[in-house]
């Protein structure tokens, strides 16, 4: 039985917040209790840009907002500023993705990387104005590095594993209208 694009919109939302919600999990278990040296990429924020970029209609905002306010406020971080600045930085990706669509991969990689650089720096730019308790900056730029540098790896998992590519040009949904 084929589905119908609409029914492959909801089946790529499932599996986003799916892929969330295991992430959120895996980062509250306690697996290791000694300190980390190297800091982990910031997965939700990579599989959030990768699927806003490559497809927007699977990343309702909704869904992010929810997302990322839980994550706030399950990880103790100020809440609703992180999940603002990513909302900021997945609409104005949204926007573009007509052109991300065309673009070759290093270009796409580039606007998330300054994309990822603007929203740290500003996070880190606004939790030092309010005063607020932060953690130490180079274990905050190693993370942005170490994030910035896996977004291929992730790319590549979404598009082989989950089948998460862009649309062709000229490619339509149900009811119509152009991707």
């Amino acid at each position: 039985m084929a589905e119908t694009p609409n029914m492959q919109i909801w089946i790529g939302r499932a599996v986003y917040v799916g892929i969330c919600v295991l992430l959120i999990f895996l980062q509250l278990m306690p697996l290791d209790a000694r300190p980390e040296i190297i800091p982990w990429p910031d997965l939700l924020l990579l599989v959030t840009l990768v699927w806003v970029a490559r497809r927007p209609d699977y990343t309702p905002v909704i869904a992010i907002v929810a997302l990322f306010f839980l994550t706030d406020l399950l990880f103790q971080r100020p809440p609703g500023l992180w999940t603002a600045l990513v909302i900021i930085l997945t609409e104005s990706l949204r926007k573009r993705a007509n052109q991300l669509r065309n673009a070759p991969a290093a270009l796409e990689w580039g606007s998330i990387a300054l994309g990822i650089v603007a929203i740290t720096l500003a996070y880190r730019a606004i939790l030092f104005i309010a005063l607020t308790h932060a953690p130490p900056l180079g274990l905050t730029l190693i993370q942005m590095v170490i994030t910035i540098l896996s977004y291929p790896v992730v790319a590549i998992l979404a598009h082989y594993v989950f089948g998460v590519s862009r649309p062709t040009p000229g490619a339509i949904d149900s009811l119509g209208h152009r991707l």
